[in-house]
C-alpha cells in the first residue's frame, strides 16, 4: 500500500528557466484541487538543508504564470552532495511534515533527487526544467520554446544591421553538449549556417560554405553556433580564422548568453507547466515516485529518473537536411 501524501514540497533547483513559475503553480493548484498542502522550498537544495520552507496556496501563486525566472529561487548546493548535507534536509522534510516532493529542473535537479529517494525512501517526482531540451523522455522541457523564439527574435535584429553593413555575424547561443537551440533557431531564422556540438562541420567546409554564399550574391551572412560546437576553440578564434582566409567579409560576434534564459514563458511553455505539474502530484498520490514527467507524441509521461539522467538525447537528422536545403 502506498503511503498517502498529505504534505508536498516544491523546488526549483539549477539554471533558472521561463515556466519554472507556471510549473509552481501549477503544483500548488493541484495540491489545492486535491486537498493537500504544498510548501515552498527556497533555493532549492540548498534551502531543503536550512529549512527554507513556506506555505503555498492558490492565492500566492496569483499572477505568476506569465513571469520568467522563479519565484523559489535557484542555489547550486555543495553541501548536498555530502551525506550530512542530505541527512539535514531530510531532517528538515520530516520536522516539516513533508513526506513527498516535486523537483523542477535539470539533470543536476533529478540526480540529487534520485540519490535523496535511495537513501530515504522519499517519494520524488521530477518536472523538467532547462532552457537546452536536453533531458531524455521529453520532447520538449521548460523554457526551450521560450528561449527559441527569444533566439529568433534577437537574430531577426541583427539581420537587419547585416544587411545594412554587407557583414558576416557570428551568433552563438548556449547549448553546452547539445545543438537543439541552435539547429532549430537557426532554420527558423533562416541562417545561412548552423554549428552545432552533434556534427562537427570542420573549417574547411565552414569556408567553403561561406564562399559559395558569397558566389551566390549573398551581402550578408548569419552563422549560429551552439556554444559547445566544436570547430573552433571559441567563437572569436572562429571569426579570426574567418577574416584571415576570408578578408572580403566584415565579420562580427554575437553572443546571446543569459537573455536566452529570461523573459516571459511562451503559451507553449505555459500550457506545458500546467500539464506537468497536474501530472506529478496526482502521479504521487497514486504512490509513484522516481519519476520525470514529460511530453512525448504530446501525451504527459513519465520516464524513471535514472533513465532521464543517463539517456542521450538524438538531434533530429532531418532537420539538419532540411537546414542544408533552406541554405541554399
Amino acid at each position: 500500500m502506498p503511503k498517502t501524501i498529505k504534505k508536498v514540497g516544491v523546488l526549483t533547483s539549477g539554471g533558472d528557466s521561463p515556466g519554472m513559475n507556471a510549473a509552481i503553480r501549477s503544483v500548488v493548484r493541484t495540491c489545492a484541487y486535491h486537498n493537500i498542502e504544498c510548501i515552498g522550498i527556497y533555493r532549492g537544495y540548498q534551502g531543503m538543508i536550512e529549512g527554507d520552507f513556506k506555505e503555498m496556496g492558490p492565492r500566492s501563486v496569483n499572477n505568476i504564470v506569465n513571469k520568467g525566472g522563479t519565484i523559489l529561487k535557484s542555489a547550486r548546493s555543495l553541501e548536498f552532495k555530502t551525506p550530512e548535507g542530505r541527512k539535514k534536509a531530510y531532517e528538515n522534510l520530516t520536522k516539516a511534515g513533508i513526506d513527498a516532493l516535486v523537483v523542477i529542473g535539470g539533470d543536476g535537479t533529478f540526480t540529487g533527487g534520485l540519490l535523496f529517494n535511495t537513501e530515504f525512501n522519499f517519494p520524488v517526482m521530477g518536472i523538467p526544467g532547462t532552457i537546452d531540451n536536453d533531458i531524455f523522455g521529453t520532447s520538449h522541457t521548460l523554457g526551450y520554446d521560450t528561449a527559441l523564439n527569444t533566439v529568433v527574435d534577437v537574430i531577426d535584429k541583427i539581420r537587419d544591421t547585416a544587411s545594412s553593413h554587407n557583414r558576416l555575424f557570428f551568433v552563438e547561443v548556449m547549448g553546452r553538449d547539445a545543438g537543439h537551440i541552435a539547429l532549430n533557431a537557426g532554420i527558423g531564422a533562416g541562417a545561412e549556417e548552423i554549428l552545432i556540438p552533434e556534427e562537427n562541420l570542420g573549417l574547411d567546409r565552414l569556408l567553403e560554405s561561406l564562399q559559395k554564399s558569397k558566389a551566390s550574391g549573398k551581402s550578408s551572412s548569419i552563422v549560429v553556433i551552439a556554444e559547445g560546437d566544436k570547430i573552433g576553440k571559441n567563437v572569436f578564434e572562429l571569426k579570426d580564422y574567418v577574416e584571415a582566409n576570408l578578408p572580403e567579409y566584415d565579420v562580427r560576434v554575437s553572443v546571446l548568453g543569459h537573455m536566452q534564459r529570461g523573459g516571459s514563458p511562451s503559451c507553449f511553455d505555459r500550457v506545458l507547466a500546467s500539464r506537468l505539474g497536474v501530472k506529478a502530484v496526482e502521479s504521487l498520490i497514486e504512490g509513484k515516485s522516481n519519476y520525470m514527467v514529460g511530453l512525448q507524441n504530446d501525451k504527459v509521461t513519465l520516464t524513471p529518473l535514472e533513465q532521464a539522467i543517463k539517456g542521450k538525447t538524438e538531434i533530429d537528422r532531418e532537420l539538419l537536411r532540411v537546414s542544408d536545403i533552406m541554405s541554399t
